[in-house]
């Protein structure tokens, strides 16, 4: 297989999970529970989030799932109508707690820049709103690596379905067997797998090598080790 894009996921592969979005799941949270804390302990519950802690456990659908997976059972938990206004309010606090809070996982821009100079295209492909991707790409100084940032309202679905990957492949004029995506989660390489592109694991996020390899051509242990997996 020749690699001719690498798309990335973000959270927990370029952009440091807990450190971005463990401070800004809990401000959504109290913003929409307001001072009752028997609802604030269920949405915590709802997430699996530790409010002694300020951690989410590792089965937490707030770490691979997009907002429109679990956005019902927030509603349930804060015990009002689901409805997409609601849905839209939970999106901007989550666009504002992450963009205010977000830290990249390392170095990533070097290793971004060595993939563009050995030609390759490169991508971003989230479970994040596209708005709040591209706003936090571009905070840490990385949206000109991109060629296309796509998020789960761009419209190609969500992760695990293949979607969004084919949705690169068509926009960059590859074959997605010429792609290589790039995730710290069981649903990155899923779609990944289901799209005919090479699957690489990263574990920078909460899945373990042994959760990680079933599903994987590759498991690294970060992205600084992509170019010499690619031979750059």
């Amino acid at each position: 297989m020749v690699v001719r894009a690498v798309i990335f996921d973000k959270d927990g592969t370029f952009v440091d999970f807990m450190a971005t979005w463990g401070p800004a799941i809990e401000c959504a949270m109290r913003d929409l529970a307001g001072d009752d804390e028997a609802t604030l302990a269920r949405l915590a519950d709802v997430n699996l989030y530790d409010l002694e802690r300020r951690t989410l456990a590792p089965g937490s659908p707030f770490i691979a799932e997009a907002s429109i997976d679990f956005a019902r059972r927030w509603a349930d938990a804060l015990r009002i109508p689901f409805c997409n206004a609601f849905h839209r309010r939970m999106d901007e606090l989550f666009d504002a707690g992450a963009l205010a809070h977000v830290t990249a996982l390392g170095a990533p821009a070097p290793v971004f820049a060595r993939l563009r100079a050995g030609g390759m295209c490169l991508g971003v492909v989230t479970n994040d709103t596209e708005r709040g991707a591209r706003a936090q790409c571009e905070r840490l100084g990385l949206t000109s690596y991109f060629d296309a940032i796509i998020g789960y309202d761009s419209g190609h679905g969500r992760k695990p379905a293949p979607g969004p990957v084919l949705a690169f492949a068509e926009q960059m004029g590859l074959r997605p067997t010429e792609l290589a995506l790039v995730g710290d989660s069981r649903h990155d390489l899923v779609a990944a797998r289901a799209a005919g592109a090479m699957a690489i694991g990263v574990l920078t996020g909460f899945a373990t090598r042994d959760e990680l390899a079933p599903l994987a051509d590759h498991v690294i242990d970060d992205i600084a080790a992509l170019p010499g997996l690619l031979d750059l």
